[in-house]
């Protein structure tokens, strides 16, 4: 008896509604292009928006607001 293949739903729960464009340069899309055959990444769309975003978050971490400043931590 074959076992039933579990699909995961690619689709995301909330869709995609805004359009962001943006423009390279040759020597930027060459060092993309370059990147992306490297790491055999093959969706483009999914690899920038998920660059992006995880900067956004990462640098938002760093920026949250504590209760004491840096140099009063480092005491």
């Amino acid at each position: 008896m074959k076992k039933a293949r579990l699909h995961k739903n690619n689709k995301p729960v909330t869709p995609r509604i805004h359009k962001v464009t943006f423009m390279l340069n040759d020597e930027e899309q060459r060092a993309v292009a370059r990147y992306l055959e490297r790491y055999k990444i093959s969706n483009k769309s999914r690899w920038y928006r998920e660059t992006v975003l995880s900067h956004i978050l990462k640098v938002m971490e760093e920026d949250y607001p504590t209760l004491f400043n840096e140099n009063e931590m480092r005491r």
